[in-house]
């Protein structure tokens, strides 16, 4: 029976869905969001969670992975994607509706026309999912984009594609669905100023708007690549985003008045035990790869950029290795599940992992 192992090879085609899934499992704990590049790839994946999970009763009751469905814009939906629509509802398993409308391209160009159209999509995809199973766990999702003209290129990072963002968000928020968004991404190549800018602004909007579920820390190019390096920083990002909307609290309001007598007795509020108890829960505090430093403390340190940083704690994380592995007996159980299916599809061999 082919089992990973094999050097120098790339995963086959008809396998890319199943194989990257597998590969997840065996190195993450984290739920993951995935989907179906075949229909006969569902029941595989499905069984990889239900391995991992422990059973159909835990995969349901604590999901492991969400399914992206995708239409075809305009106000289609393949046979590819109306399937997984329907597998995911009985098996239920979450699924993200990604409607995908271009403006100008596959959509209106008007931002208003590019939300009704983002609308009738999901909408659709409600439908389908509803009527193979009622109450199916779904989630209103999408990754709109502006087209810029001038390259033929989708640019997630631009303001108009955020805005879109915002506002498919707020329709699946009046629908009482969970929302989900291409955001806190950037359209370049490098980690450089563009990617600070154009995931900053995003990750903001998104959080501003409600956004459940984010998908953009670590990516640039059109969602074409991952960088660790921007994943580290995007952390950071991601806990400013989140103390934003956290807002201003006011817990200590009774004890304002108070507060302010005893300071202008004791002379300062460095020492006072109020300083002490909210520090550190009423601000964010960042990590190394954020300069808070001053010049000449950061010129003592190397003088290293933000990405030079995120680059020295990528590697520290990849030298602590993986999060606690899979049992044994379901790492059998995976490999098993993949070797099987490789037979099926008559491939010999399969990538080492």
């Amino acid at each position: 029976m082919p089992r990973p192992g094999d050097a120098g090879i790339d995963v086959p085609e008809e396998m890319g869905d199943r194989w990257r899934l597998y590969v997840a499992l065996l190195n993450s704990r984290k739920p993951v969001i995935t989907g179906t590049f075949r229909k006969d790839a569902f029941a595989v994946m499905r069984a990889m969670l239900v391995a991992v999970r422990g059973g159909e009763r835990a995969l349901a009751e604590k999901p492991l992975a969400i399914f992206d469905c995708c239409p075809s814009p305009p106000l289609k939906w393949s046979d590819l994607t109306c399937q997984a629509l329907v597998d995911c509802a009985r098996a239920g398993i979450p699924a993200e509706l990604v409607s995908m409308p271009l403006g100008g391209a596959t959509s209106p160009v008007t931002l208003r026309e590019m939300v009704v159209q983002h609308a009738a999509e999901s909408l659709s995809g409600v439908l389908l999912h509803q009527l193979a199973h009622a109450g199916g766990p779904i989630v209103w999702g999408g990754s709109p984009s502006a087209f810029d003209m001038r390259y033929g290129t989708t640019p997630m990072g631009a303001i108009e594609t955020m805005m879109v963002d915002a506002a498919d968000a707020q329709v699946g928020k009046h629908l009482g669905l969970p929302t989900h968004a291409y955001m806190g991404m950037s359209d370049a190549k490098v980690v450089d100023w563009q990617t600070g800018m154009e995931s900053g602004v995003g990750a903001v909007i998104g959080a501003l708007a409600g956004v459940n579920l984010i998908s953009g820390p670590g990516m640039l190019d059109f969602e074409s690549c991952q960088s660790l390096e921007k994943l580290v920083l995007d952390d950071q990002l991601a806990g400013m985003a989140l103390r934003l909307v956290r807002g201003v609290s006011q817990d200590s309001a009774a004890e304002a008045v108070d507060l302010i007598r005893q300071v202008v007795e004791l002379g300062g509020f460095l020492g006072h035990r109020h300083t002490r108890e909210n520090f550190r829960k009423e601000l964010f505090i960042p990590g190394k790869v954020i300069q808070r430093g001053s010049y000449d403390t950061w010129e003592a340190a190397g003088a290293k950029s933000a990405a030079q940083v995120a680059a020295e704690e990528v590697r520290a994380i990849l030298a602590r290795g993986n999060p606690s592995p899979l049992p044994e007996s379901t790492r059998h159980e995976l490999d098993a599940i993949i070797g099987g299916e490789a037979r099926r599809l008559g491939i010999a061999r399969l990538p080492a992992t």
